[in-house]
């Protein structure tokens, strides 16, 4: 693996969308057609999503980060309230919440996967108490296509009378094992009286793209319900079951039907809509789901072969025994001090011989608003230690279904050279 590196391949992004000519064609389809935005196309990727996930229904939204405000609003999470969001994650999971008016309780996470575990749930449950917050809801995030230990997690949810919002937005495909039998990640958990929700992002560098996308997966009607009014600026065009229109006389005809000009507006909502354009797209790449997770599949699994000889400097992601993983990040731990570089070297170094490389993430207690808001977290300065040595090791790897078996052999060569 040592000596130069050719200086004429490609450049290597640490990820990428995958656009096949099946999918120009659907996208096409919709511009020669008579819908733009809130047509046929939506429903179909709605229907097949809910159906791929296991869930009673799908809605579609602009992102991931609009999915988790309509998500949190949808539960009715608010001033006063607080949801536990473990601190690496992209800063959407929490953002979102704040947007909804409530408090963030961080979670530190385990400093090799990056998952929130009971242990850490329960700790961020306890500060946020003490802090005189309402909890609400636990928002577990599937960091890197692997799930949080949902079995667990879900029994501590139910047990405190929490909401869990799975933030999935690096797992679809994803398949939950934790209790001995398969659940893909979006089917929620329905034990889960305070009410349990999935969302996704669909954006370039995810397994599927929409461009700009995001959707909502449940099982429960009226939760569902009130996410797709809130989609939709909050606006009711037919009476709903257990909430009919609050003015019949000027929403139903003769015959009780809705009069089709008709809706109505129980409280604000957003314009969070998918259009068709993004839902073509996403909805043809969905169909080859599979494949795209199997590709994702053979170069981890051709990284834990090639990125062996660089131990113990360098690990590659572990694969966690509760979940079958659609792979989103090759998130590699590397000890930069043993080897003697920082990291902001070695990912300059790797830019240099064609080899992209990214971040993910930094932990989100320690960005300026919320330290502003909280401050350090416990007495040393350093919370959440978790998190905190996470970050100092992660580096994600290039990581895209066109990249060949052999772009996996030259990332693993620059990284030799870029350590040494």
């Amino acid at each position: 693996m040592t000596g130069p590196l050719p200086g004429d391949l490609p450049f290597l992004p640490y990820g990428r969308q995958s656009v096949e000519e099946e999918d120009i064609a659907a996208v096409t389809a919709v511009l020669r057609g008579d819908w733009l935005t809130q047509g046929p196309a939506v429903a179909a990727f709605e229907r097949a999503l809910a159906a791929r996930v296991g869930a009673a229904e799908a809605v579609a939204c602009a992102n991931g980060t609009a999915a988790l405000r309509l998500a949190y609003a949808a539960l009715g999470i608010g001033p006063g309230d607080a949801v536990v969001v473990p601190s690496n994650t992209f800063l959407a999971t929490a953002s979102a919440a704040r947007h909804c008016g409530a408090e963030v309780a961080f979670a530190d996470v385990d400093p090799d996967s990056g998952l929130m575990g009971v242990a850490e749930a329960e700790a961020a449950v306890a500060r946020a108490r003490k802090a005189g917050w309402r909890v609400r809801a636990l928002a577990p995030v599937h960091y890197a296509g692997q799930t949080a230990p949902m079995a667990a997690l879900a029994a501590l949810a139910q047990a405190e009378g929490l909401a869990l919002v799975e933030d999935a937005c690096h797992a679809i495909g994803t398949v939950d094992l934790s209790e001995g039998r398969e659940r893909p990640v979006g089917a929620g958990r329905p034990e889960v009286e305070a009410g349990s929700l999935t969302v996704f992002s669909f954006h370039p560098v995810k397994t599927i793209a929409a461009g700009e996308g995001g959707a909502v997966t449940g099982s429960d009607p009226a939760l569902m319900a009130r996410v797709r009014r809130l989609c939709n600026h909050g606006m009711m065009r037919v009476p709903e079951a257990g909430e009919g229109f609050a003015d019949p006389d000027a929403g139903l005809d003769a015959e009780g039907n809705a009069n089709p000009w008709y809706y109505e507006m129980a409280e604000p909502g957003f314009n969070h809509r998918l259009s068709d354009i993004h839902a073509a797209l996403v909805l043809s790449q969905l169909g080859r789901l599979d494949r795209l997770i199997g590709r994702r599949a053979r170069l981890m699994a051709l990284y834990a072969e090639r990125l062996a000889p660089l131990a113990p400097l360098v690990s590659p992601p572990a694969q966690l025994p509760w979940c079958r993983p659609a792979w989103h990040l090759c998130a590699a731990r590397i000890d930069f001090e043993a080897a003697g570089r920082t990291r902001s070297a070695v990912m300059a170094a790797l830019r240099a011989l064609g080899v992209g490389t990214q971040v993910h993430y930094i932990p989100v207690h320690r960005q300026p608003y919320w330290r502003r808001r909280y401050g350090d977290l416990d007495p040393s300065g350093v919370a959440l230690p978790g998190a905190m040595a996470h970050y100092a090791r992660t580096l994600s790897l290039p990581l895209f279904p066109a990249m060949a078996d052999g772009d996996v052999d030259r990332v693993a060569a620059a990284l030799e050279q870029a350590l040494s």
